[in-house]
């Protein structure tokens, strides 16, 4: 068991410190390093030893969470690179995405109001799809052109776009309750 808690998420589980990534590998190498770290490999060790298997595990857990999660992954390369995606703080967007954003709200909360499952689903296919060409987009600014003042932008974008899902889903949740 090595315990380098200074490698990065990508040097722990051996990948390239990339936006594109290969799932499966992923899913591999942390198979792998999770099963090292197992509280069972450790039953018989001392305390100090099943401490640190025990951050080790909660560290190779963090790591592929973030890496799993194309959003999150994203967050973790621009953090590398020292940028801050201020998602919380800027809300500046261009206009027409925030045109975009309101005639979802209107249109969920219409669907909502008839009481339209099918048009809420309608609705969710959509964002999904728009969801996927800003995670293209995000590739390309990241992997391609290390745009990272665009790759901020569309991180920005993606969590705009992650509480219109959520908001899906709560109109889905409250018509079938």
């Amino acid at each position: 068991m090595s315990a380098d808690f200074s490698q990065n998420h990508f040097a722990l589980f051996d990948l390239p410190q990339r936006f594109r990534l290969d799932s499966e590998r992923l899913d591999q190498a942390w198979r792998a390093a999770a099963g090292e770290v197992h509280p069972d490999r450790y039953a018989q060790a001392g305390a100090a030893e099943k401490r640190v298997a025990l951050m080790l595990a909660t560290r190779i857990n963090e790591a592929y969470r973030t890496l799993k999660s194309p959003l999150d992954r994203a967050r973790y390369l621009l953090s590398l690179s020292g940028i801050d995606t201020r998602e919380d703080t800027d809300t500046r967007m261009p206009s027409d995405f925030l045109m975009k954003q309101i005639e979802w709200r209107e249109a969920i909360e219409e669907a909502q109001g008839r009481g339209d499952p099918t048009r809420l689903d309608a609705l969710a296919a959509d964002l999904q799809q728009q969801n996927q060409q800003l995670l293209q987009q995000l590739a390309q600014a990241l992997d391609d052109s290390q745009d990272l003042d665009l790759a901020r932008l569309l991180v920005r974008k993606c969590r705009f776009m992650e509480k219109l899902g959520q908001e899906i889903d709560e109109a889905v949740e409250a018509l079938l309750s």
